[in-house]
Parts: structure tokens; sequence; C-alpha cells
């Protein structure tokens, strides 16, 4: 059993600590909403939990510390500096980020940790809300190979699948690819609704015939039934699918991809934000559809 230190406590990271303090490690939480904190702390009480001021008080003394916040600049805000984590890691210990951030940060941040005999994993994570509480998230990773070997053996407690990619920023660049996908899997999924409920067809029907075909997907399966229903207050919300896209957007532009279809899809979600859906899940490209 590992000191562990959870830096980050929303909606992925405040099961993903759960797990780990199941698991028996020592899990020392910190969250930039305090009360967030204390409600995991009353949640999982017990002699190997605890609740840390800053993120440089909870890593102090941890063998590893895991990262899972909003974006770059918040990775860096817990990251560096007097209060962040690097400020009492110990030579030895394993920084393991699980943020969905740039590569670039995750590059920055390694060479920072490095000097200090730190090693770096960035390691995002696919499958959601429902993934992280059933501990069954995919998580991509890039680093060294003694970095990833030691990362592997304490992620277990939250993972389904756990794959090494290659060297840091590795991880990033996958899930970018991961997010290029879903965001084409959830339009079409959409657009395929749609065109079925105007072809006057039942939906449900028609979904029940080709989920058992080539057409299915996780998508298709899972969300479905709160597409036909209109509901759209869970899941993973707009805002952050926007936030996801245009990094890799931003990375296409670096090395000469062609993201003709995934810019068109974030111009479609920033339409729902401006009309109040940014914490809407990323389905709701059905709604936006549907009112047109």
């Amino acid at each position: 059993m590992s000191k562990i230190a959870f830096i980050g406590l929303g909606v992925m990271g405040y099961p993903m600590a759960a797990h780990l303090q199941a698991a028996g490690h020592e899990v020392t939480v910190y969250n930039r909403t305090a009360s967030r904190a204390d409600a995991w702390l009353a949640e999982h009480d017990a002699a190997n939990s605890a609740v840390a001021a800053t993120p440089a008080a909870a890593a102090q003394g941890a063998d590893y510390v895991m990262t899972c916040v909003g974006n770059d600049d918040d990775l860096r805000a817990v990251v560096l500096g007097e209060q962040g984590v690097l400020a009492s890691m110990a030579n030895g210990a394993v920084l393991i980020d699980h943020t969905t951030a740039s590569a670039e940060v995750a590059r920055e941040l390694a060479g920072v940790a490095a000097m200090q005999g730190v090693s770096f994993v960035d390691a995002p994570v696919s499958g959601g809300q429902q993934g992280a509480e059933n501990g069954a998230l995919t998580i991509m990773c890039g680093g060294t190979d003694y970095a990833f070997s030691r990362a592997a053996k304490v992620m277990q407690p939250y993972a389904k699948a756990i794959t090494h990619l290659g060297p840091v920023g590795a991880g990033q660049l996958t899930k970018m690819v991961n997010q290029i996908c879903v965001a084409g899997v959830v339009q079409g999924l959409a657009e395929g609704m749609n065109f079925a409920a105007k072809a006057g067809l039942d939906v449900q029907q028609v979904i029940d015939a080709i989920s058992q075909g080539a057409a299915s997907s996780w998508q298709m399966v899972n969300r479905h039934r709160s597409m036909i229903a209109g509901e759209y207050e869970h899941g993973f919300a707009i805002d952050w699918m926007r936030k996801d896209l245009d990094i890799c957007l931003a990375e296409a532009a670096n090395n000469g991809s062609d993201l003709t279809i995934t810019a068109q899809i974030n111009q479609y979600y920033r339409e729902l934000q401006e009309s109040g859906g940014g914490r809407w899940d990323t389905s709701a490209l059905l709604k936006r559809l549907q009112e047109q």
C-alpha cells in the first residue's frame, strides 16, 4: 500500500480517489472548493484518508500524486509554485496527471518534475463519470517505461484498461484521437436519430434494430434512451468537450492534420453553449437538430 495525494475532486476525481482509498492506500485529497473535499472525507472517513489545505500539503511525503483538474492553467496552478505539489514531492515520487490537457503542458511539467527527481506520466482517461464510479476507466499513458510501470500498479483500482502509448505527451495525444472520434460518432448518431423521426419511424425500434449490427457504438447503446426522452442534464458536459476539441484543433494546426468535421462539430457545440446548454451532455447535438 502507498501514500497517495489526489488533487481535484470533480465528477471523475471524486470516485477515483475513493477507489484508491477502498483499495487500502493512504489517500490525502485536495480540492479547490474545500467543501467538496470535506464532503469526500465525510463519505470516506477512515484511518487511511485525510484532507489537505493546499496541493503542496497533500503531496507531502506522498509516493504518488494524482491530478485531475480542468485545463492546462488549472494543472499548472496545482503543480507549480510554492503551493503546488512539486514544492513538496520527494525524489523518487511519481506524478500522474489524469487531466485532459495539451501534450505541450505534459512535456513542460515532466521537465520541471525531472529536475527534482520526480517521474511524470500523462494519463488522461475515457469512460466518463460512470466509468470512474464503476472503476472501469480506459487510461492512456505517456512517459518512460519506468514511470509507467510504477504508475500502472497504483491506477488499477479504477481502471479497465491501461495502455502505454509512448513518451510524455503520447497519452494526451491519444486522448485527442479519442475525442475526435467520439465527436464524430455523436454527431452521426444525432443525425441518424433525427432522420428516423422525420421519416416517421419509431426511433426506439430503429435503434433496437441497428444497434445489433455495424452501426452500433457506446454512444448509441448508452445514450439513445436519454436522447429520445430529450434528457441532457447528465453525462459529459459540452463545456468540457469544447475545451477538449479546442485542444485537438490547436494540435492539428501544429501537425498539419485535417480536422474539418471535428471543427464543424465544435461549432455546433459552441451554438449549444451560446443557447445556455454548456452543462448538457454532449448527446444534445440531437436537440440542436430538432430545433432547427
